[in-house]
């Protein structure tokens, strides 16, 4: 059961706003009285991954660059749900195809949590697909450095479970719907 917030919001500066990032200053009263300035929220889009499986029981995942991490990053399929998508079902969709070249005949939506509830506004959509297949070639963003790596569901777990899978929020997706055998 939610109850009010105990947080009052005086006011809010917007700082930086573009494409893909909103980053905003509040200031705030808490039930206390003590003021908090600045309190610094991110403001960005939902994203949505996919655990996606195939036929042979293989996990599709990918190993990308991440700039900011200056490394190679083994992740599931996913990111930014456009306007466009109409949902989490059809980002996961739309980025399976466009990282990995798989598609999916069996999706099932899995939940939704933030990312980083204390400064980040936006929730990760999680789902799962079985049955995929390679159907075309991917056809990545000029941002986007990656390759697929397809492992077997023990080795995903295993990968999950020892700090192979470089994403943090992935790790507890890729658990969760590999929990489920089917």
């Amino acid at each position: 059961m939610d109850s009010p917030p105990p947080w009052t919001l005086l006011g809010s500066v917007t700082l930086l706003e573009d494409r893909w990032i909103r980053l905003r200053a509040d200031r705030l009263r808490t039930a206390t009285g003590a003021e908090i300035a600045p309190w610094y929220v991110l403001d960005y889009p939902d994203w949505a991954v996919v655990v996606a499986t195939t036929d042979a029981g293989e996990v599709v995942l990918v190993r990308q660059w991440r700039h900011a991490a200056q490394t190679w990053s083994l992740e599931l399929p996913g990111g930014v749900i456009d306007a466009a998508d109409g949902g989490p079902a059809a980002a996961a969709a739309r980025e399976l195809r466009e990282e990995t070249g798989y598609a999916a005949p069996d999706w099932r939506y899995l939940y939704a949590a933030h990312p980083n509830p204390a400064i980040q506004t936006n929730r990760l959509h999680v789902l799962r697909a079985v049955g995929a297949v390679h159907v075309a070639e991917p056809a990545h963003e000029p941002g986007e450095t990656m390759e697929i790596v397809l492992v077997s569901r023990e080795e995903a777990q295993r990968l999950a479970r020892t700090g192979g899978i470089g994403q943090a929020m992935h790790v507890g997706a890729l658990l969760a719907a590999l929990e489920d055998p089917s």
